[in-house]
């Protein structure tokens, strides 16, 4: 009966031990629509070798870049859906869950990337993460991108008369809508995987971005001048499902926001020396040209663009407006 026992027991044991290291790891899906060699695509990368050395055998964190999953458009539903379980998409898709957060796209609100995470550092800026919880998105971090630069394919591009009329791609934003038309040029809400191609056929004129935006996704090669305006900023927050988040077992969710914290400072620290890498490089291309702006010039485009900010104040708040505004000071 003894023999049978320990038998029994060895038998349960094995069984036990074998399951347990045959039980595969959660898979974690993080899908987003740029380039690796961006900064977003960087920190991806950098939040997955984190998770997996954080949590070994327990978490696998599948990263699926250039729109490989879902395009901007889809990805949003995609996570409340429970197909991914990360996203990282710009600021603008949110305006559909909450106006306040309208209050990034502000043109000329933020004068550099520094003073944008001096806002987002803050109570007002933390607060804006848990904003659309109970619509079923959880922000967990900000991850910067770069300051926004105009393009277009003609030669001049140095005041807002020289856009007046010509088709812009935009991100399906009412402020960047208004932002445009504003400067008398026609705004066309497209997915970012559709702006080369769009570029290089003249179904638009322009686009706004990044540097490392428009080097990685060679939107250089299709337009012929590109203006430092510095006129608004692209920035992400990585989202997550809220109820799947807040279900996680605590050591997942723990290591989870631990590697999260630290691509972030990875990410937000390589952010500004990628752009600056993107923009040598384009130079170097010597495709499309330069401009560079004089103070008159930005204080056209500023003046012009200033009356964007009291239209939709009402749905932001003006108080949220003031602390942004002077986040700087």
């Amino acid at each position: 009966m003894k023999v049978r026992l320990l038998s029994a027991l060895v038998a349960s044991t094995v069984l036990a031990f074998a399951g347990s290291a045959m039980a595969a790891p959660m898979i974690v899906k993080f899908s987003h629509v740029v380039a690796e060699k961006t900064p977003k695509g960087q920190a991806a990368l950098k939040f997955k070798e984190l998770a997996e050395k954080y949590l070994p055998g327990k978490v696998e964190v599948q990263v699926f870049p250039s729109s490989q999953l879902f395009g901007d458009a889809k990805e949003v539903e995609a996570v409340l859906l429970g197909d991914v379980q990360f996203i990282a998409p710009s600021l603008s898709k949110f305006d559909r869950f909450t106006k306040k957060l309208q209050v990034y796209d502000l043109p000329f609100m933020f004068p550099s990337t520094e003073v944008l995470d001096k806002f987002q550092s803050g109570p007002q800026g933390q607060a804006l993460l848990t904003e659309m919880k109970s619509k079923g998105l959880l922000g967990l971090a900000y991850w910067h991108n770069g300051m926004k630069e105009l393009s277009t394919n003609k030669d001049k591009l140095a005041r807002p008369e020289d856009v007046s009329g010509l088709k812009f791609r935009i991100q399906a934003s009412d402020v960047l809508e208004a932002q445009f038309r504003a400067v008398g040029a026609n705004p066309q809400k497209m997915a970012f995987s559709e702006v080369y191609q769009a570029l290089q056929t003249g179904v638009v004129d322009g686009q706004e971005n990044t540097w490392s935006n428009i080097y990685s996704q060679k939107f250089f090669e299709v337009q012929k001048t590109i203006a430092e305006t510095n006129h608004g900023v692209i920035d992400y927050m990585v989202v997550t499902n809220a109820p799947w988040w807040d279900k996680l077992p605590a050591d997942i969710k723990a290591g989870l926001s631990k590697a999260m914290n630290e691509a972030t400072a990875y990410g937000n620290k390589i952010a500004s020396d990628l752009n600056d890498e993107a923009r040598a490089k384009i130079v170097d291309a010597n495709k499309a040209k330069i401009q560079k702006l004089s103070k008159e010039d930005l204080a056209a485009w500023q003046k012009a663009m200033a009356p964007v900010w009291k239209q939709f104040e009402p749905g932001i708040g003006a108080d949220l407006i003031k602390a942004a505004s002077s986040a700087g000071n």
